[in-house]
């Protein structure tokens, strides 16, 4: 962390950054080289003074991080002394201040030195987020971006958002609102409601409006003091203070004027200053109720343009088109001129205030660059948005090289041409450069999606995609950008915005008389809908010539999956035949063989890039299905390592809610009952967070988690047994049926609870639809009619035979049943040799207990925790 509070001693300051990653005191003990004792007493102290409730919000606080983004002022601060105790005074008792002003007035230059004041008082740190390049809809993301807040979806990312905000006491500076005054608002009102530990400060010309706010007005420099004390700070000549004070009174005090005058006094020296600004002082006041600061600030900008030469204010004019920084190469496409002429003339912006240049990138500022935009023409946003779509197409050239840099530094003004061509009012006529359909709104729309899906952004990537679409010049090229969107919205598990992306596609083809495309949509609908469980959509009945589709709409058939795999024609299309084909092989009993199809497969996946849909699509799908037919062999040690190697391999492997059911599955089998409850509440909170999207496919790991919490004794199994069926839609859902008989029966057996053990038996061993769950539900079956002592407890132990073939666990557990029924001793350790091979440690423990004089034992084994020296809430 970059800033604690003041009465957090040093050391302190060193614990609390070592908790970062949920680490244990021992390993923050061995990471500082002092005691496990020492780290406690620093753990006490800590949760006391920044007044955070457990450890684990310690850790969350020390993984937040600094306060990011804040300027490093290239110039002396000069003068607001009574201004900066005004503000600080106003933070202390207000969780919203505003610092209101007309352009140029000062106000970002006061927040950056607030913000560096007083950060160390605000123990989870903040950011300051530049509003000036951001568009209409994106204040919520550029705030996320600058606080190093993830894209967590399908969870909103106002949610993840206030999660962080909620980290502790946090800072929020946001700059520039006024150009998006109304949803700066609603941010800030959500923050300061559900976000009680964080303040925000803005600058903006004109207030928010929002409840509690606290204006405070940025009046100009005042005379006699302060502003002719910037001005001599700045410029470069001799002059007497009256010559000083004339000229800043001129400039009615305005920080940004006195700072372009300045940079003019080398040259024309004070009586020049004088002489330019009386003539030119009104030059562009023309429009009335105009403010008059404002309007003076104009008048200073426009003298200070009309003293460039024809190239100079060409190309100044021509760079306000950028929302962001710029390079060199830049500037020179935009304002089409050699990169040597487009040199020198930066230099010479930059040189009169009119440019300000950090490392080889430069900027305006807002308000000049607003003056500039004033004269852009169509042909100049033309450029803008042909260079923008050139540099979306060089980089997605280099996705497999060193890109991230060029795209976080120009990703602004790439959606910022973007938003330009999408606007009808500012986009060139026809011929301008604008053409749809391989033009450079398709190309940069296009192009943007890639850049962005492969940053992580998934949900961004589909809307850019789509917009791609709409400027596609034919169906064909529609149906690529559609498919490439619904299978970005498949990698977060959004089966409903695919399945409209796919109709979208459809429809187009129809309505053009594309036929090819128009099955090749449908065919690949057909393949969403049966592959993602959407129950309930409407499926198209023609995709002839599409194997796979075939495949899919008959899942359970081997011989259509075999063809779909043999006439698969790269590695994407024989992964997704590749599903069908272990799906299908699962269905007919052969759960081994599944499993091998599975390894493979997700072998198979890793030799694909991360940065196209569809093959990231098909590595998320394949971590989920070796989980799936791992757990459903019984190869509990196989399923723990695929969850332990998610966070590098799977690109979902942070998702809230995607990844955490995998772990909550196998902990719960292999005994690991805290660290799985503790998964089970991340999965739940994350699908809450969601807004409860559909989720069949997690119910599973929900009645799982029902099973750990039983198995623990704290009382919440009823609870998360609901829950799983919540999740579900229905007790009778084919995802959930064979997984909560499973349980339900194994919970009884836990409970010595017989009294419903007959209609227990019966459920488990019920047809079900999904085979993944069918050998647990038949051995926990089989066991608890053998200890109920049903009569037909060994035709049980028989039908669940074959079920057991296939699961190494539901073998361990026929083989404890079996001992149960002879008494047999042997059995007994041979079952817990069983258990001990999958790693199963509860119920290794409970086999154990058979044995005479080991009743009751399994107490000390139902929280067994993981060996000595693991930390395995780190591995989180």
């Amino acid at each position: 962390m970059n800033a604690r509070p003041m009465d957090v001693s040093a050391r302190e300051a060193d614990v609390l950054a070592a908790l970062a990653g949920d680490r244990s005191n021992a390993q923050v003990a061995r990471r500082l080289g002092i005691s496990v004792r020492t780290v406690e007493s620093h753990v006490s102290a800590l949760l006391r003074k920044l007044d955070v409730p457990d450890r684990r919000a310690l850790a969350r606080l020390a993984g937040a991080g600094g306060f990011a983004g804040l300027p490093a002022p290239t110039t002396t601060f000069v003068g607001r002394e009574r201004d900066l105790a005004e503000v600080r005074r106003a933070l202390g008792s207000n969780r919203l201040v505003s610092l209101l002003g007309p352009g140029g007035v000062g106000k970002t230059r006061l927040a950056v030195a607030v913000a560096g004041a007083v950060a160390g008082d605000y123990a989870a740190g903040g950011a300051f987020v530049d509003l000036v390049p951001v568009g209409a809809g994106f204040v919520q993301a550029a705030t996320a971006a600058a606080l190093g807040v993830a894209d967590r979806p399908p969870q909103p990312l106002a949610d993840t958002l206030l999660d962080r905000l909620r980290l502790g006491r946090t800072l929020l500076v946001l700059d520039n609102c006024e150009h998006l005054v109304d949803e700066v608002s609603v941010l800030v009102a959500r923050v300061l409601e559900r976000a009680p530990d964080t303040t925000v400060l803005v600058t903006s010309r004109e207030r928010l409006g929002v409840a509690g706010e606290r204006p405070v007005l940025v009046a100009p420099l005042p005379l006699g003091s302060d502003a002719e004390r910037l001005f001599v700070d700045r410029a470069a000549l001799d002059a007497t203070p009256d010559e000083v004070a004339a000229l800043c009174a001129g400039l009615d005090g305005m920080p940004l004027a006195i700072e372009l005058a300045a940079a003019r006094a080398g040259s024309l020296g004070m009586a020049g200053l004088t002489a330019g600004l009386a003539d030119r002082l009104r030059l562009l006041a023309g429009s009335r109720g105009v403010d008059q600061r404002h309007s003076s600030l104009r008048s200073v900008i426009g003298w200070s343009h009309e003293l460039l030469d024809d190239a100079e204010r060409t190309l100044f004019c021509r760079l306000s088109v950028f929302a962001g920084g710029f390079d060199l190469a830049a500037a020179a496409f935009v304002g089409d001129v050699p990169l040597g002429e487009a040199a020198d003339l930066l230099g010479r912006l930059t040189d009169k205030s009119l440019l300000r240049r950090g490392g080889d990138r430069w900027h305006m500022l807002a308000t000049v660059r607003a003056f500039a935009a004033e004269q852009l023409t169509d042909e100049v946003r033309a450029r803008h948005l042909l260079w923008a779509a050139d540099l979306a197409t060089a980089l997605v050239a280099r996705l497999d090289d060193q890109w991230r840099p060029t795209f976080d530094a120009v990703d602004d003004d790439l959606r910022a041409a973007l938003a330009v061509d999408d606007n009808p009012g500012t986009a060139p006529p026809a011929g301008g450069g604008l053409a749809v359909g391989g033009g450079p709104g398709h190309r940069l729309a296009r192009g943007l999606a890639r850049l962005t899906f492969a940053r992580g952004r998934f949900v961004e990537a589909c809307g850019h995609y789509e917009t791609a679409a709409s400027r596609a010049a034919d169906a064909a090229t529609a149906y690529r950008d559609l498919r490439d969107g619904a299978d970005a919205a498949l990698v977060v598990a959004d089966g409903g915005e695919a399945y409209r992306l796919l109709r979208v596609a459809a429809a187009r083809a129809e309505a053009e008389g594309d036929e090819a495309t128009r099955l090749a949509a449908d065919g690949y609908t057909v393949v969403v809908v049966n592959r993602y469980d959407m129950v309930g959509a409407d499926t198209p009945t023609a995709y002839s010539g599409h194997p796979a589709a075939r495949a899919w709409a008959h899942r359970h058939d081997v011989d259509l999956a075999r063809a779909a795999v043999e006439s698969a024609g790269g590695v994407v299309d024989r992964l997704c035949a590749l599903d069908v084909l272990g799906l299908a092989t699962a269905a007919a009993g052969r759960l081994r063989e599944a499993y091998r199809i599975a390894e493979d497969r997700l072998a198979l996946a890793h030799t694909l890039p991360w940065h196209e849909p569809g093959a990231v699509t098909e590595v998320v799908d394949a971590f989920h299905v070796a989980s799936t037919t791992a757990v459903a062999v019984g190869n509990l040690p196989a399923a723990l390592a695929l969850a332990r190697r998610a966070p590098a391999d799977d690109p979902v492997a942070g998702h809230p809610y995607v990844a955490a059911p995998r772990q909550v599955r196998v902990l719960t089998l292999a005994g690991r009952l805290d660290e799985a409850a503790r998964w089970a509440t991340t999965m739940w909170e994350g699908w809450r967070a969601a807004g409860c999207p559909p989720a069949e496919w997690m119910s599973t790991a929900v009645a799982a988690a029902a099973l750990a919490h039983g198995l623990r004794g704290d009382g919440q199994f009823a609870v998360w047994r609901a829950r799983a069926v919540e999740v579900a839609r229905s007790a009778d859902s084919p995802s959930l049926t064979a997984c909560a008989a499973f349980v339900d029966a194994r919970f009884a057996l836990h409970t010595d609870d017989f009294t419903e053990a007959a209609g227990l038996v019966a459920r488990a061993f019920a047809p079900f639809a999904e085979p993944w769950w069918q050998p647990y539900a038949h051995a926990a079956g089989a066991e608890l009619a053998v200890t109920a002592a049903l009569p037909d407890a060994e035709r049980f132990l028989a039908a669940a035979a074959q079920a057991a073939s296939e699961n190494d666990w539901a073998a361990a557990t026929l083989t404890r049943a079996r001992a149960r029924l002879t008494r047999d001793e042997a059995l007994v350790a041979d079952a817990a040799d069983q258990w001990a091979r999958i790693d199963a440690r509860f119920e290794r423990a409970r086999t154990l207990d058979l044995l005479p004089g080991r009743t009751g034992s399994v107490s000390a084994h139902d929280r067994e925790l993981a060996p000595e020296g693991r930390d395995d809430d780190a591995e989180r």
